[in-house]
């Protein structure tokens, strides 16, 4: 019930289809899609830059190494253009240029501006947007919404997806829910690597047992790693916080030009500062594409350059923008992420700069589709992050929102549509043998883990996952920490059911 499942529910019962929507938290209000902050892509080309639907294909299908299907994204590209009207129509308060006219902000890895914003909380009003046309279909009787329920196994009958085995959160009662066909938009796996931005509620479950169930998974070695994060600051830290990637086009990032210079930043004169970004990518600066800033900053603290506790950060330096433009016109822009910041580690980035260092975000791997978002398991269908299809090997920023809302309001109510049209479906309940395995199969792994009587426990098997995979299969990987980490992990998954 985020922003793909949620807009692809209340399109499903606009048209007419009877929806029965599962939401991990206690509203769909609180799916992580909020948590996006900077914009969404759109080839609008209301800036008059050049931009066009052949652009942003483009650049999305450069900005992913070439990995992605090319079809899926020149489909993603035509549907930015509506997903924007769509928006406004529901009232998303998009930003506005001072004539009233929607404004536009750039992000990394293009040369125009077509990023639709609402400050820093894009996703928020979004979603926003979303749930509302979603609960006026619950209101109308279209939609049964189920919150606090965690989808455990899909229930596979005459080798098609019929419905789900769900977990009650609040009573932990099981529950079989059956239908015509299945449509996962549950995210993406990144918690593997412990500290990431996920919330900690994103945890990989579905279509990891869709994967277990047959569903094929393509691309799962392509993790984004976010350049502009909160560092570390401690051993028991759960998650890592976001800044959004739009500051980066009114802040510049730098570290001292010699290693070990701990003076604090006001203190460190122009001449002995290194803007690396804008040194190494002089037609992007500080708005290369996200994989390459990630690295590029994992270079300069590596050289032990980087700044902070740890030397694991790098600086975001707004002065330029704040005597250029004014503090006002920043905080118009940015209020919302400076006073996030700010709450979080204590420091003004109004008289400051900001420390960041990357952190795991996104997953352009997940469930492989076809162009229909059919997954390997016929009738179960998977949208947004939880699918592979869009972002190849690097997503570019802004384009999540873009892919969530595409899948959900324009793709997914008409494939669904033309499977149920195409196929001929029995009538099936829930004591279909089927039925009762996939119930029994869950109450077996669940009976298994509550009569273990091991003594760790589960925060320290996922906060040791994670340092592996973030030690091997990172930002940077090579044979042999590939290796090493085949040999630590399934040592680690036979402890873990063991203790």
């Amino acid at each position: 019930s985020g922003l793909a499942g949620g807009a692809a529910a209340a399109s499903m019962a606009e048209l007419g289809y009877n929806v029965k929507v599962f939401c991990y938290q206690d509203s769909p209000r609180r799916a992580h899609s909020i948590a996006a902050q900077g914009g969404i892509n759109a080839a609008k080309n209301y800036q008059n830059d050049g931009d066009s639907v052949w652009r942003l294909f483009y650049d999305t299908v450069k900005g992913g190494d070439f990995r992605a299907r090319e079809s899926n994204v020149y489909r993603l590209a035509e549907l930015s253009v509506n997903i924007i009207d769509q928006c406004v129509a529901q009232g998303v308060p998009f930003a506005r240029e001072y004539g009233g006219t929607l404004a536009n902000r750039s992000f990394g890895g293009a040369l125009v501006s077509r990023t639709f914003y609402a400050r820093g909380q894009t996703g928020q009003q979004l979603l926003l947007g979303a749930y509302q046309a979603l609960m006026r279909q619950v209101g109308a009787g279209q939609v049964k919404m189920l919150s606090r329920h965690e989808m455990l196994e899909p229930i596979l009958i005459d080798g098609r997806a019929r419905g789900i085995v769900a977990r009650d959160m609040v009573t932990g009662k099981l529950e079989t829910h059956l239908a015509d066909a299945v449509v996962l938009a549950t995210g993406g796996y990144g918690n593997v690597f412990y500290l990431a931005t996920y919330a900690k509620g994103c945890n990989g479950t579905a279509i990891w047992r869709a994967y277990k169930k047959g569903a094929a998974f393509a691309n799962p070695c392509y993790t984004q790693i976010h350049p502009t994060c909160i560092p570390v600051h401690g051993e028991y830290q759960s998650k890592l916080t976001l800044m959004s990637e739009s500051l980066r086009n009114d802040g510049r990032i730098w570290v001292p030009k010699k290693a070990g210079d701990n003076r604090v930043p006001h203190q460190i004169p122009e001449d002995e500062r290194d803007y690396y970004l804008e040194r190494k990518y002089p037609t992007y600066g500080n708005l290369a594409p996200r994989d390459i800033s990630s690295r590029a900053a994992k270079q300069v603290c590596d050289e032990g350059r980087g700044v902070g506790p740890g030397g694991l950060g790098v600086y975001l330096d707004f002065a330029d923008s704040i005597g250029r433009l004014g503090a006002a016109k920043i905080g118009e822009k940015y209020g919302n992420l400076f006073e996030m910041y700010e709450r979080i580690t204590d420091e003004d980035p109004y008289k400051v700069p900001m420390r960041i260092f990357p952190a795991s975000h996104y997953t352009m791997g997940g469930l492989w589709v076809d162009y229909n978002l059919m997954s390997t398991i016929p009738g179960l269908l998977v949208g947004g992050e939880a699918n592979f299809s869009d972002h190849g090997a690097n997503r570019l920023g802004a384009s999540a929102l873009m892919q969530g809302l595409a899948d959900g309001y324009f793709i997914l109510p008409y494939t669904v549509g033309h499977y149920l049209a195409s196929t001929k479906l029995e009538k099936v309940d829930e004591s279909h043998p089927e039925a009762r395995a996939a119930v029994a199969a869950v109450e077996e792994r669940l009976n298994r883990l509550l009569t273990m009587n091991g003594k760790r426990t589960v925060t320290s098997f996922h906060r040791e996952l994670g340092k592996i995979m973030w030690e091997h299969c990172g930002m940077g990987r090579n044979k042999a920490g590939l290796e090493a980490a085949l040999q630590k992990i399934p040592a680690l998954r036979e402890e873990f059911w063991r203790n």
